[in-house]
């Protein structure tokens, strides 16, 4: 054992030595054990908001450090952290790189509960792209697709970023909803995961086709979690969905696989655990 370990290891004997005798050992090792069970509501740790160490310690940070720090302390609630992206993200652009321990947070804040989280999520991957949130960078990424040339996938990933950012978003969804019908899978997987991340209600119907007639299994499912739980839209968003669900649910041509999807969609849109019951489901949509 390291020192730390010595350290804390004696005063434990000692604490034990003290109450032996008495009848208080356990109560000691309770003590210093400071047990922490898993049940239960939360147990801060400190107060979450950042400190003001970090604060002044973030002017000293390249962009990459400042990123992760503010990146790891939004996905854990801190207060100021968002706030503090959406100050610093636009000096980023370009000086960004996603490599394994910010692309890790990335992930991690992407799927968020909080949809600020994601939305700095989104903000750091374009400013990590080095795409400026402008009327320009929809053209050409638009261009780019059009010319049937270069990395379409990322263009169609960005595309859906920057109309959910407020950048031409009813030209996203257009061009979006084309390649969401794209003879070539990979193409249409990522059309479908940028419908997801644009986050409108013109995406929910789109969505809803795809999980019902799309050929890939994949695809069907990736339509469903963007329903569900990926992707961009609010909570009353995804309940737009429910009622077509509800149809799907009842649907006698729905494989196993698709019907056990549906079951889930409903169970993460509403937080109900209702079991396959169609009637059910009904009944509890109607008691809204």
């Amino acid at each position: 054992m390291g020192g730390r370990g010595l350290i804390i290891g004696g005063t434990a004997v000692g604490l034990a030595m003290i109450s032996y005798g008495t009848g208080l050992a356990q109560t000691a090792w309770q003590q210093v054990l400071s047990f922490i069970a898993l049940e239960g509501k939360p147990v801060a740790a400190s107060p979450a908001r950042l400190s003001e160490h970090e604060i002044q310690e973030l002017d000293h940070m390249t962009p990459q450090q400042q990123a992760e720090l503010l990146l790891e302390r939004a996905i854990n609630h801190y207060e100021g952290g968002i706030e503090a992206i959406d100050t610093r993200v636009g000096s980023w652009r370009g000086s960004l790189k996603l490599d394994s321990r910010l692309n890790t947070l990335f992930t991690s804040a992407l799927n968020a509960n909080d949809l600020r989280v994601r939305a700095a999520a989104i903000e750091i991957d374009l400013a990590a792209n080095n795409v400026e949130k402008t009327t320009e960078s929809v053209n050409s990424g638009i261009q780019v697709l059009e010319s049937g040339e270069g990395d379409r996938i990322t263009h169609l990933w960005i595309l859906g970023l920057l109309g959910n950012r407020g950048i031409e978003p009813e030209r996203a969804f257009q061009v979006l909803f084309q390649y969401a019908h794209d003879p070539d899978t990979h193409v249409r997987y990522w059309a479908i995961e940028g419908l997801a991340y644009l986050g409108t209600d013109a995406t929910i119907q789109p969505l809803l086709d795809i999980f019902r007639n799309d050929l890939s299994a994949n695809l069907r499912e990736r339509a469903a979690c963007g329903l569900a739980q990926s992707g961009m839209l609010q909570q009353s968003q995804r309940m737009k969905a429910v009622p077509t669900l509800l149809t799907y649910l009842e649907d006698p041509t729905f494989d196993g696989t698709n019907h056990q999807w549906v079951i889930q969609a409903l169970q993460d849109i509403s937080g109900q655990r209702i079991g396959d019951d169609p009637g059910a489901w009904r009944r509890w949509y109607s008691s809204r």
